[in-house]
């Protein structure tokens, strides 16, 4: 059973949302689509107050509670569409938080740059930054402050300096949506009058500072417009092209800083490895590697936020595991005290405040989407705070077991299988699920929600980090380039074989159900072996490989223009061959398309292309379209329908 609640945060905010539980005709598919109840819990720096993200009416809004009680402070939320989104603690009472909308034509939210300030207590509210300045609002006590025609993110909140923060914005141009490739500005704001000095702008599009433990932006690493990864360092007050010390690495970033003056950590590889953790001289280029796992990249880097200084690495081969920089670091010895407090879970170390004596510590694993605990470390007292989602009983949820095999041509492939709870893991109905991307994307170990709902109707789920997927080296997702839809989709249907041989599955019954390039590979799939797959679910899917360098926003920056050409290339003959909607006479399986009406990574062009195809010979097929939606659906009641029609869609065709 799930650990008694020392002190719930539901309690506390029954007054304003019921609980969930306490609902007993919800169906399967709206206990599993339903999002976090509690997200983003974070210490303000003195530790007098914790802020936490809920949803109330469909909309997010922010709780401040008292550390110590426990009990509700303050409440933030806004009228009408609007809702709050990132926020952080800037000092030991005021909190600065991101402003989003919820419109009609849209059901993701929309965020246009707007940074709102305001006290724990909820007293002297200001708008800090954004397009909206000018007066102050009829009826309204938030104060307005100058415009700018930007869309502004937080890049330090500087939560040791009592007035000032860090902001880094996108300049508006003319284009329909925000342009990343856009050189950004970096300025320091009054948090209490919104007051702005601009302190620098980037020497490169898509940019990601890196600031010190002074609060001085020290680097910023971005794309170049052939989707190169240049680093850039800050000295006497210049930007200084990292390429200039020769270090020699590709993928090259800076994680943190280290202990000795004028030295970083980085990430960065070389040719077809995986992913290591160096230490660079930044006044010789002198490296030395640190740390490297020799089958995966890593998949976090731990960092103290006191020092700004690295501790641990993460990797994710299978299982996940820690590797400690500096063992004897504090927080490396309270890292492996929580792992040894939580057997069986993946720690980590979500908030501190400025001492480093509470923290705020997340808990999860396969069954467990997460338990959130304070843990004094003077006290040594670990105290439960909330879950994620309490209506879902751990024990009750089926065990993700890590797997692998060697593909036809002699790759060791990697991938997770979801196991009833209760059953016997032989001759099962499957569902095979291949994750979107397909590049930079992999599956792990941990909480997936749809597999679980899947799970708790008797279905397997399978998961596969095909060739391609990010994680496991440069030469392996470059082995999946223009492979899209052969040896990425040959690896599926080996795994799928895989676990046939196994005996894990009933290979009569077996499915395919996947997301974006997931959807792709459903579609492409089931037209490889058309008499493996009993039945496929297309949802935002990509099934006119031509299409995409003609609608879409990938296409639609010279950046992602370049990147469509180096991964599928622009023979259109092999496009063609390995697109869905020119190869429909092939099928044999049934089918369920999904799509969101405002999808811009994979338009509905893309729905109907394949849809066109489909009815040109007649081939039923089933299809929902939800006209508010994007690339994935943001809406719970949205995402309950789906998972409705996926469930009974499966479950018709696997004879459950």
């Amino acid at each position: 059973m799930r650990i008694t609640s020392l002190i719930s945060l539901v309690v506390l905010i029954a007054t304003a949302m019921p609980a969930f539980g306490a609902d007993t005709t919800l169906t399967i598919a709206k206990q599993f689509s339903r999002g976090a109840e509690f997200s983003h819990l974070k210490l303000s720096p003195a530790g007098d107050y914790i802020g936490a993200i809920t949803k109330h009416d469909g909309k997010n809004k922010l709780l401040i509670l008292d550390a110590k009680t426990k009990k509700l402070h303050h409440a933030v939320f806004f009228p009408g569409n609007a809702q709050v989104g990132n926020y952080a603690w800037a000092n030991d009472d005021r909190i600065v938080l991101q402003k989003e909308y919820l419109k009609g034509w849209q059901d993701t939210p929309i965020y246009y740059g707007e940074l709102f300030a305001v006290n724990a207590d909820g007293s002297n509210a200001q708008y800090l930054f954004g397009y909206n300045g000018g007066e102050q609002q009829t009826g309204s006590n938030l104060k307005k402050n100058t415009a700018i025609r930007a869309t502004a993110y937080i890049l330090d909140p500087l939560p040791n300096d009592d007035r000032y923060m860090l902001v880094n914005a996108i300049p508006w141009n003319n284009k329909r949506t925000l342009d990343y490739e856009q050189k950004q500005d970096v300025y320091r704001v009054d948090i209490y009058k919104g007051k702005r000095r601009k302190l620098m702008r980037a020497p490169i599009g898509q940019s990601r500072f890196l600031t010190d433990f002074k609060g001085e932006v020290r680097f910023v690493v971005g794309e170049d417009k052939t989707n190169t990864t240049k680093v850039f360092y800050r000295k006497d007050g210049e930007w200084i092209n990292s390429d200039q010390l020769s270090i020699g690495l590709l993928d090259f970033r800076p994680i943190s800083f280290a202990e000795q003056k004028n030295s970083i950590y980085a990430a960065g590889r070389e040719d077809g490895q995986t992913l290591g953790v160096y230490s660079i001289d930044l006044e010789t280029g002198k490296k030395k590697k640190i740390i490297q796992d020799e089958v995966v990249d890593p998949s976090n880097f731990w960092i103290n936020q006191k020092t700004k200084k690295l501790y641990a690495v993460e990797f994710d081969n299978g299982y996940p595991t820690y590797a400690f920089v500096n063992p004897k670091e504090q927080h490396s010895k309270i890292l492996k005290q929580l792992i040894a407090a939580l057997p069986g879970h993946q720690v980590q170390i979500v908030s501190e405040n400025r001492d480093s004596n509470l923290l705020i510590i997340k808990a999860s694993n396969d069954r467990n989407p997460g338990d959130y605990y304070i843990f004094d470390t003077e006290k040594v007292k670990l105290e439960y705070l909330a879950s994620q989602k309490q209506w879902l009983d751990p024990e009750l949820m089926a065990e993700v077991k890590p797997i692998s095999f060697v593909s036809r041509d002699g790759i060791k492939i990697s991938g997770y299988l979801t196991l009833p709870h209760g059953k016997e893991a032989k001759n099962l109905p499957l569902v095979v699920n291949p994750h979107g991307g397909p590049y930079n994307v992999r599956d792990w170990w941990g909480f997936n929600a749809q597999n679980q709902m899947l799970a708790s109707e008797g279905m397997a789920v399978l998961q596969v980090n095909f060739r391609g997927s990010g994680g496991y080296g440069n030469a392996f997702e470059k082995a999946g380039y223009q492979k899209w839809g052969t040896d990425i989709q040959y690896d599926i249907i080996d795994a799928t074989q895989y676990v046939i041989e196994e005996g894990y599955v009933d290979e009569k019954r077996i499915c395919i159900a996947g997301g974006s390039f997931g959807g792709y590979s459903a579609l492409q799939s089931a037209i490889i072996e058309p008499n493996m797959f009993k039945c496929a679910i297309g949802f935002a899917g990509v099934y006119d490989l031509p299409l995409m360098f003609e609608e879409g926003d990938v296409q639609g920056r010279r950046s992602g223009l370049n990147y469509l050409k180096e991964v599928l290339g622009e023979d259109q003959a092999l496009l063609k061959s390995m697109s869905p909607t020119y190869n429909v006479g092939k099928l044999k399986t049934n089918i369920l398309l999904v799509h969101g009406g405002e999808d811009e990574r994979a338009p509905i062009e893309q729905l109907e292309s394949l849809e066109d195809s489909l009815n040109e010979i007649d081939y039923p097929f089933k299809k929902l379209v939800m006209d508010d939606e994007g690339h994935g659906f943001y809406d719970d009641g949205h995402r309950a329908k789906y998972y409705s029609e996926m469930l009974s869609f499966l479950k018709t065709n696997l004879k459950l």
